[in-house]
């Protein structure tokens, strides 16, 4: 009797412990990659169900939060270099980050000069290397057209499209200085190799986005602004604006149709 019921709590104590090895993992801050591309797992913040974008808990856990002097509350990401960081309209880079290792991507370009928006981060631009060539063997042939922004660019950039068309209307396809995602060295705009349609609504209906939509998550890229989710991005359809993140991240959102608010439970409405 007394050998049955040991090995009764030998059961019991394997299946408690089994169970607790197979809980969901706690996400509450998010991955610290380092800029060395040697860590790229990422894992989501939330399981909830993303049918909703507004059901996803808002998760402030690895931001830094100031008080403007109006009493308007800003966000600023503790983690700037992770490959999983989110820029958005909410959530600021710092002023003064600079990717530690900017690279020139051996990729054709609309330019020939080896300036500042023609760098990315290591991973992101040996990964585009790839899907560049894998694009020219399908007779797909794709140029890029602006990467690595620095914040004072972007301040340039912005404030230049403020003066055509106003501050609101500039804020809904352009990104405030800090919240832009090519400051991060892992975002990059891309083209046709003839320059049509660049950065325009037209490149949507190109034989190039359609590669892009198809393949680019298979090289650890995402269209970071996709269509039909403007209320969560806060910007409109941007077939062309594509970001790095990592495989396994990119092919499980586009299997799942998220967007990287969607997929960290961060912020999903920015209206």
């Amino acid at each position: 009797m007394a050998k049955k019921l040991v090995s009764a709590w030998v059961v019991l104590i394997t299946f408690f412990t089994l169970m607790g090895c197979n809980r969901e993992t706690d996400h509450s801050s998010l991955p610290k990659h380092t800029e060395s591309g040697t860590s790229q797992s990422l894992t989501p913040m939330s399981n909830q169900s993303h049918s909703n974008p507004n059901s996803i808990g808002t998760n402030v856990s690895y931001v830094n939060n100031t008080k403007t002097k109006d009493g308007k509350v800003t966000y600023t990401t503790k983690y700037p270099a992770s490959l999983g960081v989110i820029v958005n309209k909410k959530i600021y880079l710092p002023q003064t980050y600079v990717p530690k290792n900017l690279v020139y991507p051996k990729t054709s370009f609309l330019f020939k000069e080896n300036i500042e928006k023609r760098k990315l981060r290591q991973e992101a631009a040996a990964a585009l290397e790839k899907m560049f060539a894998a694009a020219k063997n399908d007779k797909v042939y794709l140029s890029g057209v602006s990467a690595y922004r620095s914040y004072a660019t972007q301040a340039a950039v912005f404030d230049r499209y403020v003066k055509r068309d106003g501050y609101e209307k500039a804020r809904t396809y352009s990104a405030i200085p800090g919240t832009s995602e090519h400051q991060t060295g892992l975002a990059i705009d891309v083209s046709g190799s003839s320059g049509k349609c660049a950065a325009a609504s037209c490149f949507a209906n190109t034989n190039e986005a359609k590669w892009l939509d198809k393949n680019c998550a298979n090289f650890g890229y995402i269209i970071r602004y996709p269509k039909g989710k403007e209320y969560v991005t806060g910007y409109k359809y941007e077939p062309w604006h594509i970001r790095y993140v990592g495989t396994a991240v990119a092919k499980e959102m586009k299997n799942k149709n998220l967007t990287l608010e969607e997929y960290f439970g961060i912020f999903p409405n920015l209206k």
